[in-house]
């Protein structure tokens, strides 16, 4: 029996910011690659000030496993801090991961 899809009800959003070495090293691009695997929808973009922020969504164990991945296993990178936001806006089922232009 395949896994039920979530629901809107099911999914949460939170906003994620990677601080430390994280710039130049493949960071967003092994971001895509392992939310797509996990199922995490959202978004990826460096920041000026040097770090990487993104936008996840999905269940909360789905966004759990990628938060740990961002912390301790994203190749290249060391991530000192991440710091991890809840979103409480109301967003509609994001379409995909991608990585958005810096800002």
């Amino acid at each position: 029996m395949a896994p039920m899809a979530a629901t809107p009800d099911d999914l949460e959003c939170r906003i994620a910011r990677a601080h430390g070495t994280v710039q130049g090293v493949g960071f967003r691009e092994s971001c895509v690659r392992h939310a797509r695997t996990v199922g995490v929808a959202g978004w990826v973009r460096n920041r000026s000030d040097g770090t990487v922020e993104a936008m996840l969504q999905g269940t909360p164990e789905q966004l759990d496993r990628m938060c740990q991945w961002l912390r301790h296993e994203v190749p290249g990178a060391k991530v000192a801090r991440l710091e991890v936001q809840p979103v409480t806006q109301t967003w509609e089922r994001l379409p995909g991961f991608e990585r958005l232009p810096s800002v």
